[in-house]
């Protein structure tokens, strides 16, 4: 947690404020890039986020923010779709220029008090198949500031009975397909906007299997015939970070955590929009990394992304 910045007897601005060359926050952390006049700090793995100056301006020392955490994995055995890492993301207005996703609408950026560091955590995806539970694992958590994200939930194990229910998580994971199975809670623990959807259930003794919950819509189970696979939640487009290669899916926005396709008999249908197992931009059934995408088909959920967003010139 940053430190309350102090002031120096008779000094005209708080240590750490103002001075040297530049009237804006200097930092480093993560890959840092540029997008016209706001730098752009993006950790695929921990580190710190370190601010050595602060702006002279107080409107300019607050930081747009994009936390996915890791998804869930999958089951196997018509087992469940992987539930996408939780989805948190600032307004966009702190720094302009760009389009967050609806899940931003309203929520301020963070107020960077004074220099030092700050933490940031990404989480790792969730595990695909086990064969002691039979469900996929959870995702981990990610963190920056005060924002913590949560991992997505695991997919439920489906054959042989008995079958098991989706785990609760950022966004939840896909029931099993053996038995009436239910789809895990997303946005667990609850924040506002909810940062993800739930799961969808499985509908046996048919074997239709649900796939994981997404950023922005719910895993279907997709009708009931038997082992029919479900897709996954669609995840949320953000332009925070413009550059190709930063999610898993291109054009103007960047997607990132969808829920990943349950594993049926069938072919797999596809995973969500932005990093989801299955997914069009990504047809194998791991998550990709860095989106908090869910796994699908028995395979790992993607790692999650910490995005920090200010201006510097």
């Amino acid at each position: 947690m940053p430190l309350i910045g102090t002031f120096g007897a008779g000094a005209a601005r708080g240590f750490g404020q103002g001075g040297g060359s530049s009237p804006f926050i200097c930092a480093t952390g993560g890959t840092t890039s540029t997008d016209g006049d706001y730098t752009i700090h993006t950790f695929t793995s921990p580190g710190t986020f370190c601010v050595s100056k602060l702006a002279v301006a107080p409107a300019d020392n607050n930081v747009d923010y994009l936390v996915v955490a890791g998804g869930g994995g999958s089951a196997a055995s018509r087992g469940g779709g992987g539930g996408a890492g939780g989805y948190r993301e600032s307004a966009g207005t702190a720094t302009g220029c760009y389009t967050a996703s609806p899940l931003g609408s309203g929520v301020a950026a963070i107020a960077i008090a004074c220099t030092g560091g700050i933490a940031v955590t990404v989480g790792g995806g969730g595990v695909g198949f086990q064969p002691g539970p039979r469900q996929g694992g959870d995702g981990s958590n990610s963190t920056f500031s005060s924002i913590t994200s949560t991992g997505g939930g695991g997919g439920g194990g489906g054959g042989p009975p008995p079958s098991s229910p989706g785990r609760n998580g950022g966004s939840g994971g896909g029931g099993g397909g053996e038995q009436q199975t239910g789809g895990g809670s997303g946005n667990s623990p609850p924040v506002s906007p909810p940062q993800g959807n739930s799961g969808g259930p499985g509908s046996g003794p048919n074997g239709t299997v649900g796939g994981g919950g997404g950023a922005t819509q719910s895993g279907s189970s997709n009708g009931n015939t038997f082992g029919t696979a479900g897709c996954g939640g669609d995840g949320a487009g953000t332009q925070i970070n413009p550059a190709a290669g930063t999610s898993g899916s291109s054009g103007p926005l960047r997607y990132f955590a969808g829920g990943g396709a349950s594993n049926g008999n069938a072919s797999p249908l596809p995973g969500g929009e932005g990093g989801g197992g299955s997914s069009p931009d990504n047809p194998n059934g791991t998550g990709k990394v860095n989106t908090g995408g869910g796994g699908a088909g028995g395979c790992a959920g993607g790692s999650g992304v910490v995005i920090i967003r200010y201006k510097s010139a």
